[in-house]
């Protein structure tokens, strides 16, 4: 019945304001006879009578009067969402959604936003942090106007932008055997096959990344423990728990953080969003920006 009442409404609500069939007609801009035809389909529609004729005067019966409340509230709720939806558009004090994987949250994103702030400082910026299947997910359903994630994928209703490459290292403790042993810096991934490894959960995008490079090393990890915080993670190895392939952070007491002969453990980051989407002025100026100055700022420390 919603499908028959919307187109109405507003045809509804005139004529019971101005209680008088020609004068809203002029109001909305329609014939007076297509407004009586639609009013008296209306009332065919829902089975009651809505005005009383008095001459060319109308008045409205109990049932018009409850029609007229609910589709008053109605329309004013549909104002208010188009007024909401034209402020979020609005070029220079509207809004985007950006999406980011955990591991990008400490530093690169943050350093990303005060850039941005700087140069556009009325936009908001909505944020949303988690794992790589949801983020995409978010962009799939509309929830996020872009995000910065890996690994990039391939579908047809994603653009996907290479931005920069992150290296991973070698997360060892402090004093390990594979700490810089014989003054060496870098190691083979396949001299860690024995070690227990401290992971990133399933659904992650580098728990499906770094089980690829272990496969390629000619082994399967033995996961000891699972998690969805780099830093977390970090502190496990630093514990002695475990060793880990994690992105390249400053200094961690306890943690040696080793490079990788091979394979090469490097991930491409990128920016995902809609492919057809009609972007706002504000979501096109976030995509700039991130497409000219991510590059520099997703792998700070190589």
């Amino acid at each position: 019945m919603h499908d028959v009442l919307a187109p109405r409404m507003t045809q509804f609500v005139a004529v019971a304001r101005t209680e008088h069939m020609t004068r809203a007609a002029e109001r909305i801009g329609v014939p007076q006879p297509t407004l009586s035809r639609a009013m008296a389909r209306l009332e065919a529609d829902l089975g009651v009578a809505l005005f009383t004729r008095t001459g060319r005067t109308l008045r409205l019966t109990p049932a018009g009067r409850t029609l007229l409340r609910r589709a008053e509230a109605a329309l004013a709720e549909l104002s208010a969402a188009a007024d909401e939806l034209a402020g979020d558009a609005d070029r220079t004090h509207g809004r985007a959604t950006l999406g980011f994987l955990s591991t990008l949250g400490t530093e690169a994103v943050p350093r990303l936003l005060r850039g941005f702030r700087d140069a556009h400082p009325g936009i908001r910026i909505g944020l949303l942090q988690g794992r790589h299947e949801m983020l995409l997910d978010r962009v799939r359903e509309g929830g996020a106007d872009l995000v910065l994630t890996s690994p990039l994928p391939d579908e047809p209703g994603l653009t996907a932008v290479a931005l920069a490459e992150e290296e991973l290292r070698l997360a060892v403790p402090s004093g390990h055997r594979l700490d810089r042993r014989a003054g060496t810096p870098d190691v083979d991934l396949a001299e860690a096959a024995d070690e227990p490894f401290i992971g990133f959960a399933p659904g992650y995008g580098l728990r499906g990344t770094v089980d690829a490079w272990c496969r390629q090393a000619g082994f399967g990890p033995r996961i000891a423990f699972e998690g969805g915080d780099a830093a977390t993670l970090r502190g496990l190895v630093g514990a002695g728990l475990g060793v880990a392939l994690l992105p390249l952070a400053p200094d961690v007491p306890g943690v040696v953080q080793l490079p990788v002969r091979t394979p090469r453990t490097v991930r491409t980051l990128g920016m995902v969003h809609p492919r057809d989407d009609r972007p706002t002025p504000p979501v096109r100026e976030l995509r700039a920006f991130v497409t000219a100055h991510a590059p520099h700022l997703l792998a700070p420390h190589r």
